[in-house]
């Protein structure tokens, strides 16, 4: 019933939400008669802090329009490539008409950011991607808001979490002949089994694995997530923290951890702090500081976006994570999607690099807990291990803002261009000039520095699949089209 309840709620506070919104206009208007009366800015300060606190917040969206990679601006074309039903598979294209920029673009590294569902859109990775778009080709996983999933499409477990990124691992292996992964913080685990399954199969694994601020080992340094996922048994959180979709969206009726409990346990752990932001807020407003009203502005907008998430998968993280800590102790099996149940070994692992980063102000995944993948890659050689500390950088600093742009983000870079070393390239090293219009360009294919003589087969086999599907990435030298208007069969802009 508290879902019903809550959704009743935020109906009934909608026309106050509307008015206060409109009131916060009105005295914000010098042209307007109230607008000049002496405490306008105060009123009208107070009017939009409500109606801040009392909106429903959407899903944002990436907004990536173009980055600029050595000073030349590359459009960005957001697509879908691979729709799950709770999960897309997002790509950023690049385009341009500088060839040698264009040359350039072809033979850098494909990367599969993997972000978290735990609470927050996978938007909050935005810095993530805009970042790397300078040097890689980026995808991400989108996932779904689980209250927007029907019935029909089942249920989604944490195994089918981690056959989800197996999925795209082949996919962008298919496309490029082998990817890197980044996972942030709830993902590294899944990952982490994703990869050691594959390799466990005799499968082509990703070429390195950079896992950052995630629960590898959650029994170290632990936070009051950690506390709080020990201190209540499995049966609380099934009791207290589960409730069904109300029949007002397209998941009625199924089982699901509602973004506005997790929202409120995210407000919870520092309260103070964000009242003092919402205060600071006011105080900007009446001063006419619009530079940190608008970062403000843009920091909840996505701070306050929540999801739902479905509630096997969420339990199952809760015991195999946080409770009975099966991936450190040997003792996970993961069902694949043929329905055999297989035993998670990450000392299987031996051709992909690891890199592991935790920010040393981290109040979510404590000290050591990521670092423990290192030792538990007991396949890989020490040469292909890397980790990093942030020195003060919290938990979002890992992976956003400055810390993350000038401190950890050049490791990463470093790292994905030690452990990429391509043995072939189906392209050349530069595209001549001029092209004709129908000429087509081939990405090139990278693959792993050592690979099982299985291994080999496979990615023969992906590049002949590579061939098939580089009609999709004919390029032409209309610089004057919009990439928003290209179709995916044929691309009118150089493309990356």
């Amino acid at each position: 019933m508290l879902y019903q309840i809550y959704e009743s709620q935020r109906t009934l506070m909608e026309p106050f939400v509307d008015f206060a919104q409109a009131a916060a206009k009105l005295y914000s208007n010098t042209s307007s008669p109230v607008g000049k009366s002496p405490f306008a800015q105060r009123v009208s300060a107070g009017y939009s802090l409500i109606y801040r606190l009392g909106k429903d917040y959407e899903k944002p969206s990436f907004d990536i329009r173009s980055v600029d990679s050595d000073g030349v601006s590359l459009a960005i074309d957001e697509r879908v490539e691979v729709d799950k039903p709770f999960c897309e598979l997002r790509r950023f294209k690049r385009f341009t008409d500088d060839l040698p920029t264009l040359a350039k673009l072809k033979g850098q590294p494909a990367v599969l950011v993997v972000a978290p569902l735990s609470g927050h859109y996978s938007t909050l990775l935005r810095d993530t991607v805009k970042t790397m778009l300078k040097d890689h080709k980026v995808y991400i996983t989108d996932w779904k808001n689980a209250r927007n999933v029907p019935l029909s499409d089942g249920a989604f477990h944490l195994d089918d979490y981690v056959n989800y990124v197996q999925e795209f691992i082949r996919h962008l292996q298919g496309k490029y002949g082998n990817c890197h992964v980044i996972s942030v913080c709830q993902p590294t685990v899944p990952v982490f089994a994703a990869i050691s399954l594959m390799a466990s199969r005799g499968e082509t694994t990703p070429l390195s694995m950079i896992m950052m601020g995630g629960p590898i080992d959650a029994r170290l340094s632990a936070t009051a997530v950690n506390n709080l996922a020990t201190a209540k048994p499995y049966e609380w959180f099934e009791n207290n923290v589960i409730y069904r979709v109300p029949s007002s969206f397209p998941g009625a009726g199924r089982r699901v951890y509602p973004g506005f409990l997790q929202h409120t346990g995210f407000v919870a752990m520092n309260p103070d702090r964000h009242a003092s932001s919402h205060y600071d807020y006011f105080k900007n407003l009446i001063k006419g500081d619009g530079a940190s009203t608008e970062a403000h502005r843009k920091f909840y907008d996505e701070y306050n976006a929540v999801l739902d998430m479905d509630a096997d998968y969420y339990l199952e993280t809760i015991k195999t994570v946080f409770q009975e800590f099966k991936l450190v102790n040997g003792t996970w099996d993961v069902m694949s999607v043929d329905g055999q149940l297989e035993r998670v070994k990450p000392g299987d692992i031996t051709t992909t690099g690891v890199m592991t980063v935790e920010g040393e102000l981290d109040d979510i995944s404590g000290t050591g807990q990521t670092r423990a993948a290192l030792d538990m890659c007991s396949g890989v050689p020490e040469t292909q291990k890397k980790h990093l500390d942030a020195m003060g950088a919290g938990h979002y600093g890992i992976f956003s803002g400055r810390r993350w742009r000038e401190v950890v983000y050049p490791s990463v870079k470093a790292f994905i261009l030690e452990q990429n070393a391509p043995l072939t390239q189906s392209a050349a090293p530069a595209l001549p000039a001029p092209l004709a219009p129908d000429t087509q360009t081939v990405e090139a294919t990278i693959v792993p520095r050592a690979a099982k003589k299985a291994a080999v087969k496979s990615t023969a086999s992906a590049k002949a699949k590579q061939a098939d599907s580089t009609a999709s990435d004919a390029v032409t030298a209309a610089s004057d089209a919009s990439p928003q208007a290209q179709g995916d069969a044929a691309d009118t802009k150089f493309t990356s």
